[in-house]
């Protein structure tokens, strides 16, 4: 796969694609879209799809369109294409061209992928040691109110 810079934008991202895999991209953005309030990105070097830390991924390279999950290993039941790797509980599809996956299971997968997310947490947190999770959680609380210093006492 040749390196390429990044898109500006999700929009940029697709628009740079040709053929099959303009195709395959556009429908899979499509049914994400439509299953759940997303934020669009686009993030190391594909579209990214965020709800409560990352939930999905659309990557096409040059010979195929990965569509990926972070917790995509706990959705093999709807889809079980879903090949298990990577960090966190990862799993994605591998498609090339003429394959696909219909727009009511892509939509399922993402409307379940977003849940888990919603009652799991990020799972960039949740795979952390405990440690770098209380760190992670403490640098994102609101800073408390200081005290303002005592007065020192007078002896007279």
């Amino acid at each position: 796969m040749k390196k390429t810079a990044a898109a500006a934008n999700p929009d940029a991202y697709v628009a740079a694609l040709d053929g099959w895999r303009r195709d395959l991209v556009t429908e899979l953005r499509a049914a994400v879209r439509g299953a759940a309030p997303f934020e669009e990105v686009v993030k190391w070097g594909h579209l990214v799809y965020l709800r409560n830390g990352p939930v999905l991924l659309i990557r096409a390279e040059e010979q195929r369109v990965l569509f990926g999950f972070w917790r995509g290993q706990l959705l093999r039941a709807i889809e079980p294409r879903l090949k298990p790797g990577g960090k966190y509980e990862m799993a994605t599809l591998d498609l090339r061209e003429g394959g696909t996956v219909p727009a009511t299971t892509a939509r399922r997968l993402a409307q379940a992928a977003a849940k888990l997310n919603q009652q799991l947490g990020d799972p960039q947190l949740a795979a952390r040691p405990a440690a770098k999770r209380a760190k992670a959680k403490k640098q994102t609380k609101p800073a408390t109110k200081a005290r303002s210093p005592k007065k020192p006492r007078s002896n007279g």
